[in-house]
């Protein structure tokens, strides 16, 4: 797990210094429909990356920029790599560093290990469940080398004691449904006092994992590379992630249809 882990940390910081050359360049203009738009060129050498440092692995990859693998082909992964090369796609349009880098190790349909990178904060946060979920603020600072680098030597233990008299409800910053504010006002009866938190990407699920939020009701489209890799950092914190339908079950992974349904993450 210690080679996976690290090899995994590695390619998505890497990864995060490819998509910062091109968010940072001078003539940064987002055409949607053009496959020469800094998206797709900041997605495409992001996955390209990954890929190059995860196949060393021996193991199958599953991304976002390569995700035309047949259901009667990836069925038989027993084992298998997750990704997400550039979450957060209308953050990195708006330009407000909240998109990521996802990477999760997935067995048996279930996260085992992940990795969020946030490339303009330089912020790694990562989780396996039998080391616990960590994060590292300056990573590629503080790294001296980024293969063999002791990450948890550099990292503080999360989730942190952030006690709140409220109860802290994470909402998408872009994508807001009638189905999260109705679920939202149910909750009143119980939490009369109740705080919003936004945030893009992968970080709303973080912010359940570090105890930043108490509970990300998700009832809008996500695929399974959009939250893998928090799911794993939730899991690794003591959290779990559960189907809106019924919280008894939790949210699995390689389904035929790699889109998620309504799901509900909570701090424990």
């Amino acid at each position: 797990m210690n080679e996976f882990l690290n090899t995994a940390i590695e390619a998505s910081i890497k990864a995060g210094l490819a998509i910062l050359e091109v968010y940072q360049s001078e003539n940064f203009e987002v055409r949607l429909k053009t496959d020469q738009s800094p998206l797709t060129m900041a997605d495409k050498k992001a996955h390209n990356v990954i890929v190059g440092f995860l196949k060393k692995t021996g193991l199958p990859i599953l991304s976002e920029e390569g995700k035309n693998i047949p259901y009667e082909t990836r069925k038989n992964w027993n084992k298998f790599w997750l990704v997400d090369p550039l979450d957060g796609t209308k953050e990195f349009i708006k330009r407000n560093g909240e998109f990521t880098v996802n990477i999760a190790l997935i067995e048996n349909e279930k996260p085992i290990a992940g990795v969020v990178y946030v490339p303009v904060t330089d912020t790694l946060l990562f989780g396996t469940n039998d080391k616990g979920a960590f994060r590292v603020e300056g990573a590629l600072e503080k790294a001296t080398n980024l293969h063999e680098q002791d990450w948890i030597s550099l990292a503080d233990k999360i989730p942190d004691d952030l006690a709140s008299e409220k109860w802290r409800v994470v909402a998408s910053r872009s994508h807001m449904s009638l189905e999260t504010e109705d679920f939202i006002e149910s909750m009143m009866a119980d939490h009369p006092e109740i705080e919003i938190v936004s945030k893009g990407s992968s970080l709303k699920l973080c912010l359940v994992a570090e105890g930043k939020a108490d509970i990300y009701p998700r009832f809008g489209l996500t695929s399974e590379w959009d939250t893998a890799a928090g799911h794993a950092i939730i899991t690794a914190s003591g959290g779990r992630v559960v189907l809106a339908a019924d919280e008894n079950i939790e949210l699995t992974y390689n389904k035929e249809n790699i889109l998620n349904p309504y799901f509900i993450a909570k701090r424990n």
